[in-house]
């Protein structure tokens, strides 16, 4: 490997950590389904791979695509908001439930449903392309062509660093966080997350990188 491979290698890890490591819907997720011990491994992968798909689509020319359409941005715009709020007013149902919380959940959801949900909060989330597809394909794109695939590559180890270490570090705290109060304040955390994120869509207007 030259060194500008090795260069955008690095470059590409530490921009993707700085971005899959912000609090998002995503992460939410895993972390949830981490705390649940709930197909937590299917999960990450399903993350993972999303992840690397989107950011080798962004880098190798997808990125600059969107950037540059005003109605791709409008549509991740107020698609994402109204998923977002939605997803956010059932977190803060189950945290008014209280008393069981996260907890009552855990022996419901099927695979298929979880994964379900994970692909819809990855696919149907504009945050996920704005961070994976747009800046960093944009990022990426300053590369020469031949560095391209490293720097690329170095994001999706980091992108599977992070979803590896969310989802299965939070799976062996899960014992120590047993209590409903944790379980409530964990959905009603993911709540206010998903209306903040919601309503900056609604209030901000995407801007092409």
């Amino acid at each position: 490997m030259f060194p500008s491979d090795l260069t955008a290698l690095s470059q590409g890890w530490l921009t993707g950590a700085s971005l899959i490591m912000a609090i998002g819907a995503q992460n939410a997720l895993v972390l949830r389904q981490g705390l649940l011990r709930q197909h937590v491994a299917p999960v990450v992968g399903l993350c993972s791979v999303s992840d690397v798909i989107l950011i080798c689509l962004g880098v190798f020319g997808l990125g600059q695509l969107i950037s540059a359409s005003p109605l791709l941005l409008n549509l991740f715009r107020y698609g994402g908001a109204a998923f977002l709020l939605l997803y956010g007013l059932r977190a803060a149902q189950r945290a008014w439930a209280g008393n069981d919380g996260l907890q009552a959940s855990a022996g419901r959801a099927s695979l298929g449903a979880v994964l379900g949900s994970a692909m819809a909060m990855t696919y149907l989330n504009p945050h996920v392309y704005l961070d994976t597809v747009v800046l960093l394909g944009t990022i990426g794109a300053q590369h020469p062509v031949d560095a391209r695939p490293a720097f690329a590559l170095g994001a999706s180890i980091a992108s599977v660093m992070w979803f590896s270490l969310l989802g299965f570090g939070a799976a062996a705290l899960a014992p120590a966080l047993r209590r409903p109060l944790v379980w409530r304040s964990i959905d009603a955390g993911v709540a206010l997350l998903m209306f903040v994120l919601g309503l900056q869509l609604l209030l901000s207007p995407l801007q092409g990188r």
